[in-house]
């Protein structure tokens, strides 16, 4: 069975953020604790697992995301890793349809080796946040957002993006805020930078200290800095220094388009079957 390790949301080796890529035949998924296993194994912030699905269904592939401590029910850069490696391998080109927790995704794989994927827009509830959550990030927080159930984070402004690079969390702190994490995201400092808002993203309830760069949380900054910067049409640069990734995102009603590049970095054999 092939294992392969993906670097999403860039067009180079080693940048973006890697994920793990299984896929599995027609049989379906194996049993849930092997799939844990195997994702803690591969120790990155995402592994994805799928499997094709019967022609003339709503979906192509079921597909799912296991984090190294637990499931989760989206994730962006998981989902490119996967059309990645569908398109590159020529398993499945072109438009591929998804069954996930989240309803059906829809990838599209461009020219250049971008993917272009379909996913919820995360609705924005504004919410009062406890001085505990500013005291665990170590900056203040100017206005914050729940999420809602799919991407489940709490989205947080901070005042200037060199807040947001400077960022040292209390991560056991921010782990009992509640939710997967928190989004950290402020305007890009320079206008003519490349990107429209800068962001980082800290996940220590599910296993994940700091993920590079986060598709699903994109679902939540479209519409976010979209009615801040009066534009439908944005790009996003998410990271530490050490490992960023550019998200390209077009706002569409209910509906987040998010487009990046990847790029296969390790491709080897499972040798532990289910």
């Amino acid at each position: 069975m092939k294992i392969r390790i993906v670097d999403a949301f860039t067009d180079r080796p080693f940048g973006g953020n890697p994920a793990g890529v299984v896929l599995l035949d027609a049989d379906g998924f194996p049993d849930d604790g092997w799939l844990q296993h195997v994702a803690a194994e591969v120790n990155l912030a995402e592994t994805a697992f799928a499997h094709p699905l019967p022609a003339g269904g709503d979906a192509d592939w079921a597909l799912r995301w296991f984090t190294p401590a637990t499931e989760v029910n989206m994730c962006g850069h998981a989902t490119l890793a996967t059309a990645h490696v569908l398109d590159t391998t020529a398993t499945a080109t072109g438009t591929v349809r998804f069954a996930t927790r989240s309803g059906v995704l829809t990838t599209v794989a461009g020219s250049g080796g971008s993917v272009t994927m379909d996913f919820p827009t995360a609705p924005l509830t504004p919410v009062d946040v406890s001085p505990v959550v500013a005291e665990a990030l170590g900056a203040e927080i100017r206005c914050a957002f729940d999420t809602g159930e799919n991407v489940g984070d709490l989205l947080v402004e901070l005042a200037d993006e060199k807040s947001v690079r400077a960022l040292e969390p209390d991560l056991k702190a921010l782990a009992g805020v509640g939710g997967r994490g928190v989004i950290a995201t402020a305007g890009a400092e320079a206008p003519d930078g490349g990107y429209d808002f800068a962001t980082r993203c800290f996940f220590p309830a599910v296993g994940i200290d700091e993920d590079p760069v986060t598709g699903s949380a994109h679902t939540a900054l479209a519409p976010f800095w979209a009615a801040r910067l009066g534009r439908n049409e944005l790009t996003g640069l998410q990271g530490p220094a050490r490992r960023t990734g550019l998200v390209r995102v077009a706002l569409r009603d209910d509906r987040t388009l998010l487009t990046g590049s990847a790029v296969t970095v390790i491709d080897g054999e499972l040798l532990v079957a289910p």
